[in-house]
């Protein structure tokens, strides 16, 4: 098999059906990738932009880069970089996130009240540049990390949605990511050689979602196909939402 048939069934192909299952996408919008300057975004910015170019949706969309600038010390030069060698300018926007999170509030558990404060300048800068959608780098592990955290720690036996409307904001989230690994977006990266910024964040790798991480790796070795089932359960959810909207009509 060639990469390319390897790369097409990898990565294309899943997030191609996840487009098509929950119209993640569609003809004429303007799409915006929040780009942390990981692996996830800048792949996904990746994705996207080879979607667009060469027409495999069958339509034409456009992609908008747009980049947070957090406040703490981050070189996003090659991200910068990279994102104008496919064409575009990287719409940087400044924040006083890191301040507020850690020198005004000193909040011990910053993830929260930070993945707030980014979401709402996200939001806002997309739809000023007139986006209808935004995108987030959120892939199969993360949904699954998202389900165990919210049934743990809240009692809720819930993900993250594909795409979920925004009606604040008058923006639509979506994840076209959602049927890849993690450990295929790292061998990407890899072969590909994308840039990937460190992340300077002080409780990067020390969080809950770390810990649950590490929970569903070790539940793998166990129960491999866990991810197959969620992908089914996930798929199955839709069905059921659809049967019950067609059952009202």
């Amino acid at each position: 098999m060639t990469f390319k048939k390897k790369e097409n069934q990898t990565y294309y192909n899943p997030i191609m059906k996840a487009i098509s299952n929950y119209g993640l996408i569609e003809p004429g919008e303007k799409v915006a990738v929040g780009m942390s300057g990981g692996k996830d975004s800048t792949s996904l910015f990746l994705f996207l932009d080879t979607l667009s170019k060469q027409g495999r949706l069958g339509f034409n969309f456009e992609v908008v880069p747009i980049c947070l600038d957090m406040g703490f010390e981050m070189d996003i030069a090659p991200m910068k970089e990279f994102v104008e060698s496919r064409g575009y300018d990287l719409d940087i926007v400044e924040t006083d996130i890191a301040k507020v999170v850690f020198d005004i509030r000193e909040e011990k558990n910053p993830c929260s009240l930070c993945a707030k404060m980014r979401r709402g300048y996200l939001y806002s800068r997309a739809k000023e540049l007139g986006c209808e959608k935004v995108a987030l780098g959120h892939h199969l592990d993360d949904a699954i990390e998202t389900y165990f955290m919210n049934f743990l720690f809240h009692g809720r036996m819930e993900s993250f949605e594909p795409m979920s409307y925004l009606s604040k904001t008058d923006i639509s989230l979506i994840r076209p990511m959602i049927y890849i690994e993690e450990k295929d977006i790292i061998r990407f990266v890899k072969n590909k050689e994308l840039p990937v910024i460190f992340n300077p964040c002080p409780v990067d790798k020390k969080t809950k979602r770390e810990e649950m991480k590490q929970m569903i790796e070790t539940l793998s070795l166990d129960y491999p196909l866990i991810k197959q089932r969620f992908i089914q359960g996930m798929e199955q959810e839709v069905r059921e939402n659809e049967w019950k909207v067609q059952r009202k009509s």
